[in-house]
């Protein structure tokens, strides 16, 4: 079976395959000085099963493989040379294939196959301490297999803004035989048998880079199970926290203030709020300037739903650990609010409402000005849909009670849009909704509505006698304009009947 496996592999004087051949050759070489101290060591032994002087240098160089036969179960070798092998299985898997044609190498592709399971199944046993060598072998697979650059993304090129709800995600060809890499990755980092001491030589910064690179993948499936990894060397590996949690944060810079495209935000933002959930109290300095210069600036792309349910939970999960920043996010909600899109406007409400349900006296007062103007135009737009969201505010029994303490400062502000909805929106739930706040607040504080509809009447009146003044100066305008000659190239209004001007 050996010989029928190495003489379908790819050659290295192939042309066509060298590339991948290279790559293997690369990988393997790590760990070749212990593992040939080991192989003189075992052929001059007593000719046990499995030692072999054989190798094939078009797969792996004759350092590695001396002495192990790879495809030797691990069951056939004592404990002692069971590293060994598992370093000739892990090279053995440093050969890729092109999945684009299921036809092509299906042999190899099997016995590869074969040797991953066999592998995980040997990481998941976690019978043997991982050697050095192994460790770097493994990493070192991993990389061959799974770091990989991604071609342009056509669909999102031509979408605006990098949306791709109504499209079928894309699926990797290879991801049958990249899943068990995955799962072999995940078995290896959470082994018991995993010095963390020594493997974050090796999971280093280039390494955490590059797996942070593979989550702009477009198969959901390859994100998720990053997703998971990623957790779990953030647990394992403290010394490496402060890098991922910077360079995550770059990943959001450039999306937010760059491209506004790439397909794992929301799997990122859910590792984020793991970790925030984490952060011990008092918080530090860095976790804020996070919050105010990654989290709240990613409610701007216009691809915010796609990731919206992530990044409202971590948003909650700093205010639940210091309620003191609900004012900050409010601000932060309001300096982005989407003025020209309905869509994100109702995603924006129902944030505030959250927020709202948790805030504190004192840190409401700080923004209940800008955030009621907001409000109060919300209630004026003509999408049903945000005005009908901004009135259900008043369904609310935590938030009706933050505006009844504050109604002498809410009550003049809102009154006004009010009054316009009640007198002319097109929609009659928002209209029926109008008039069930306005009744709320008359029996909330009768004396302070009765003098601020008044005061409204009176700067209604104001208004409309400016109005007409304005109207009557258009027109004594026109009809002066019209009693003028015609002189030259001069465009002048020549009829009376003319529209006014409207400001």
């Amino acid at each position: 079976m050996l010989r029928q496996f190495l003489s379908k592999l790819p050659r290295k004087s192939g042309k066509s395959d060298s590339p991948e051949l290279a790559r293997s050759n690369s990988c393997t070489t790590a760990g070749s000085t212990p593992q040939t101290h080991r192989s003189n060591s075992l052929n001059s032994g007593s000719g046990r099963p499995g030692v072999t002087k054989r190798t094939s240098s078009a797969v792996f160089p004759a350092s590695v493989v001396a002495g192990i036969e790879p495809l030797l179960p691990f069951k056939d070798v004592p404990n002692s040379e069971k590293m060994n092998l598992f370093v000739s299985k892990v090279s053995l898997c440093c050969v890729t294939f092109d999945f684009t044609d299921p036809t092509k190498n299906a042999i190899e592709k099997d016995v590869k196959r074969q040797t991953l399971l066999e592998l995980l199944e040997f990481v998941a046993s976690g019978s043997v301490r991982f050697s050095e060598p192994a460790i770097l072998a493994m990493c070192r697979m991993c990389a061959v297999n799974l770091f990989r650059v991604f071609p342009p993304n056509y669909r999102s090129s031509v979408s605006n803004g990098g949306e791709n709800d109504d499209d079928e995600p894309m699926f990797d060809p290879a991801w049958p035989h990249l899943q068990i890499v995955y799962d072999l990755l995940l078995k290896f980092i959470t082994s018991s048998c995993l010095d963390a001491k020594v493997a974050k030589k090796y999971i280093d910064h280039s390494f955490i880079l590059r797996l942070l690179d593979l989550f702009d993948s477009e198969d959901p499936r390859e994100r998720e199970c990053l997703k998971t990894i990623l957790h779990r060397v953030y647990g394992k590996f403290m010394v490496h926290r402060p890098f991922i949690r910077k360079a995550m944060s770059n990943i959001f810079y450039r999306f937010v203030f760059e491209t506004e495209r790439h397909n794992g935000i929301a799997e990122l933002l859910e590792i984020f709020g793991s970790i925030i959930s984490g952060f011990a109290l008092p918080l530090k300095e860095e976790h804020k300037i996070f919050l105010w210069r990654v989290l709240i600036p990613l409610h701007k792309p216009k691809s915010l739903g796609v990731y919206f349910q992530q990044l409202t939970y971590c948003t909650t999960q700093f205010i639940e650990k210091e309620p003191k920043l609900s004012s900050t996010v409010i601000r932060g909600l309001l300096k982005y609010w989407p003025i020209t899109n309905s869509q994100k406007e109702v995603m924006f409400l129902g944030q505030l409402e959250e927020i709202l349900e948790a805030i504190n006296m004192v840190e409401f007062q700080k923004v209940m000005v800008p955030l009621f103007w907001r409000i109060g135009c919300c209630i004026n737009s003509f999408h049903f849909q945000v005005a009908e969201r901004a009135l259900f505010f008043w369904n609310n029994d935590q938030i009706v009670n933050l505006i009844a303490h504050n109604r002498h400062v809410i009550l003049p502000i809102i009154l006004p849009f009010l009054e316009k909805n009640a007198q002319n929106h097109w929609n009659h739930a928002v209209l029926n909704l109008t008039l069930n706040v306005r009744k709320m607040f008359m029996e909330m504080d009768d004396a302070l509505f009765m003098s601020c509809h008044t005061h409204f009447k009176e700067e209604e009146a104001k208004v409309s006698i400016i109005a007409e003044k304005r109207k009557e100066a258009w027109e004594r305008l026109e009809n002066a304009a019209s009693l003028q000659p015609i002189a030259g190239n001069t465009a002048v209004l020549v009829t009376p009947l003319a529209t006014s001007i409207a400001c």
